[in-house]
C-alpha cells in the first residue's frame, strides 16, 4: 500500500470514530466544546505516533510473551509527559479534561495501532499510520465539540457564530454527546455509501 494511503485511511475510511467507533469514553466525555475535542485529540495523536515510532523501533528486541506489557509502559510514559505538559501550559484545559488524559494509557486507538500496526511494519509506515489516525481522531473530536458547542451557546472554538441563539442545554449534557455522535456517524455513514456507489 503506497505511503499516502497509509495515512488517509485513518482520515475516513478507517476513521477511529466514526468508523471503528473506538475511544469512545473521550470521545463523549470531553467534546463539550471544539477546543476540549482539538486538545484531548492532540494529546491523543502525541501518545499514539511516539508510541508506535518507539515500538517499531524496538519490535524486534521485545519479547512475545511480554509485547503487551511493553507497549502498555510506552504508551503510559508518552501519556506523562503529555499529562504535565497540559497541566505546565495550560491549567484551565488540563483541569477541564480531568481524568480523560491519563485515561489514554488505556485507549484501544493506541494500543490497537502498536499491536496490529506498528509491531508489524517499518517505522515510516507506523508513523504514517499513527499520524493519520490520530488526525482522524482530531477531526472527529473537534466536529463533534464544535457541533455541541454550537448548539449550546451559539459558539465555536469560543467565538460568537449565532449571536441571538437561544442554547439547547441538552448539548452540554451526556444525552447531547450520544445524539450528536449518533447524527454525524449516520451522516458520514450516508456519505460513505453515496461515495461507494
Amino acid at each position: 500500500m503506497p505511503l499516502y494511503k497509509e495515512f488517509t485511511k485513518g482520515l475516513w475510511k478507517e476513521n477511529p470514530v466514526f468508523v471503528q467507533v473506538l475511544g469512545m469514553c473521550p470521545t463523549l466525555a470531553v467534546t463539550t466544546s471544539a477546543i476540549y475535542g482539538f486538545s484531548m485529540a492532540a494529546a491523543t495523536t502525541f501518545v499514539l505516533v511516539s508510541s508506535s515510532f518507539v515500538v517499531s523501533v524496538f519490535k524486534r528486541f521485545i519479547p512475545n510473551q511480554v509485547r503487551i506489557a511493553t507497549y502498555t509502559v510506552i504508551i503510559a510514559t508518552f501519556v506523562t509527559v503529555a499529562h504535565y505538559f497540559l497541566k505546565a501550559n495550560f491549567p484551565p484545559i488540563s483541569k477541564a479534561l480531568g481524568p480523560y488524559v491519563p485515561l489514554i494509557v488505556v485507549n484501544c486507538i493506541i494500543l490497537g495501532r502498536a499491536e496490529a500496526f506498528a509491531s508489524k511494519n517499518s517505522v515510516v509506515r507506523s508513523l504514517a499510520d499513527a499520524l493519520g489516525m490520530g488526525v482522524g481522531f482530531m477531526i472527529a473530536l473537534v466536529i463533534l465539540g464544535g457541533v455541541r458547542e454550537l448548539f449550546a451557546s451559539g459558539a465555536v472554538f469560543g467565538y460568537t457564530v449565532m449571536p441571538h441563539w437561544q442554547p439547547w442545554v441538552i448539548m452540554i449534557l451526556p444525552a447531547g454527546a450520544f445524539i450528536s455522535l449518533g447524527i454525524l456517524v449516520g451522516v458520514f455513514n450516508l456519505i460513505s455509501t453515496r461515495m461507494k456507489r
